[in-house]
């Protein structure tokens, strides 16, 4: 059994994967905010706790801010004194309002980075002594193909940006510790998460309805599509992989059609 911690994994994609992690037999302590956040349609917890019964799993969950440090160390402290050791770390918690930098204020772009490049930096400096300690382990960071630049998406295009730098330079600066550091990039068109339907203000139906290019699969990506790829870079069939970015959707990289002018 390892002990994985999702963050921002009570709700959307970040459900998909603890639920997916909890299935294959992992102790998973899954933590996010209850509230709604910007640009989001997350609330509550039962959603998860629904699931996670449905599926006949369980998983702690908990309720945290990422961009916190104390709760960043409290969550750290709690899974390493319940369980013992920490293996792996998906840092999946963010946020995506869009916005130019011309009509994105100084708090949202503070905010975004908060979560999204902070927040992954806090968890992976509580997490990576335990692992070390433990002899290795495994942090995938979940990207965006905004994170090479897409339009209306200028501070959540840079803070993706980020996490790939930040995890490039994590898988040099623990190579030796046996710690493997991964992006897993969902993508695709039409993967529907909290944060892509907030971005249609919540309007499920309005968000399908667009025209997406889907997959090689032939549809859409799912939540657990990505999960599917988070538990391979987790597993030990995926020992020399690190430094590496698996875009889950189909070079969502190359980002998509220039669209019409305003």
């Amino acid at each position: 059994m390892s002990v994985i911690i999702v963050t921002g994994g009570t709700f959307g994609l970040g459900q998909s994967i603890t639920v997916d992690l909890a299935r294959r037999g992992h102790q998973v302590v899954a933590f996010g905010l209850a509230q709604p956040q910007v640009s989001s349609t997350a609330q509550g917890m039962d959603s998860l706790l629904g699931e996670l019964k449905q599926a006949g799993c369980t998983a702690e969950v908990l309720e945290a801010d990422v961009s916190s440090a104390a709760d960043v160390q409290r969550i750290v402290d709690h899974a390493q004194s319940r369980y013992g050791a920490i293996h792996g770390l998906v840092n999946n918690a963010a946020i995506g309002p869009l916005g130019t930098v011309l009509n994105t204020d100084e708090a949202t772009f503070g905010r975004i980075f908060d979560v999204n490049v902070k927040g992954t930096y806090l968890m992976s400096r509580a997490a990576l002594p335990h692992m070390i300690r433990a002899g290795g382990g495994s942090i995938i960071n979940i990207g965006s193909g905004a994170g090479y630049g897409k339009a209306n998406m200028a501070a959540y295009s840079a803070s993706k940006g980020a996490i790939v730098a930040l995890s490039m330079a994590m898988a040099y600066d623990h190579f030796h510790d046996r710690v493997r550091v991964n992006v897993a990039i969902p993508g695709g068109g039409g993967i529907v998460s909290g944060m892509s339907v907030g971005r249609t203000g919540g309007n499920t139906d309005a968000f399908r309805r667009k025209p997406v290019p889907g997959t090689a699969a032939g549809r859409p990506a799912t939540g657990y599509d990505l999960a599917n790829a988070v538990a391979f870079l987790l597993s030990d069939e995926a020992a020399t992989i690190s430094g590496t970015v698996i875009d889950v959707g189909c070079f969502s990289h190359q980002g998509g059609p220039i669209p019409p002018k305003p």
